[in-house]
């Protein structure tokens, strides 16, 4: 068994119970990801596949929303060649041997519900909201979304939520298979960890054996549908209709886009 303990990964918190690694993100109030978390991210969780006596991993985070994407009212968050760069290290969660449970503590949106969806399973605070709202923002889907949400939900309902950019509540996304459990008490921590230590009681080499069967190909789509997402990204955060999403989500109303 391990002992608990902090190591720090670029912006990251880890910490140990058992057989189960906790790895924490903290860039309250709403975790909008940069690169360096991401690549720390990719990091911990490739360091933790070489640790034989972790099992599972929870991934989670501290603030408001569990990760709300990229920040497009940062400067930064405007440049049109960072998606390819996020996606080069997202694409890197895809290939982690070990089994990932996501604990969300507030809204998973856009590139955050991306984020959420790499993980096997999704424990949803009562309060939790998951959106792909790419479409109100005047953007292209990213993260992998259209890879990974037909494959888990189905092509109708990714249909339906990626013209439409509407958020669920977290029964809802439990009813549509984008989450798994609804957690029963106040901190969605104590139902991912009781996940996770059911998990971590089957003979490890089995669990590894039957995560590569069932997300055999996934990687490989995933990143074929990255490319494809990278490209058409890039050119319409240059439109006008992405710089009126940007900015009706501002200042909080309904955007007004022309098709240009």
């Amino acid at each position: 068994m391990l002992k608990t303990e902090y190591i720090p990964f670029h912006e990251l918190q880890m910490r140990y119970e058992g057989h189960v690694a906790i790895v924490e993100f903290a860039r309250p109030p709403h975790n909008y990801f940069t690169l360096d978390l991401l690549v720390g991210l990719a990091e911990a969780f490739e360091y933790l596949d070489g640790v034989p006596d972790v099992r599972v991993i929870i991934m989670a985070s501290k603030g408001k929303s569990f990760c709300a994407g990229a920040d497009f009212n940062d400067p930064h968050g405007n440049d049109p060649l960072l998606p390819g760069m996020l996606y080069r290290a997202g694409i890197r969660l895809f290939r982690i041997r070990k089994p990932i449970i996501a604990a969300i503590q507030g809204a998973a949106v856009g590139g955050g519900l991306g984020l959420a969806l790499t993980a096997d399973f999704r424990v949803a605070a009562k309060d939790a909201r998951f959106a792909a709202n790419f479409a109100r923002l005047g953007i292209h889907p990213g993260f992998g979304l259209s890879a990974t949400l037909p494959r888990l939900i189905g092509a109708q309902q990714t249909a339906m939520l990626l013209y439409t950019g509407r958020r669920l509540k977290a029964r809802e996304a439990v009813d549509i298979g984008l989450a798994d459990l609804v957690a029963t008490s106040d901190d969605v921590m104590d139902d991912a960890m009781a996940l996770a230590q059911e998990m971590a009681s089957s003979a490890p080499l089995a669990v590894q054996s039957i995560r590569e069967t069932l997300r055999m190909g996934l990687a490989e789509a995933v990143e074929t549908a990255l490319a494809r997402e990278a490209a058409e990204q890039e050119w319409q955060m240059c439109s006008a209709d992405f710089a009126e999403g940007v900015r009706a989500m501002t200042e909080r109303r309904a955007p007004v886009f022309m098709g240009k």
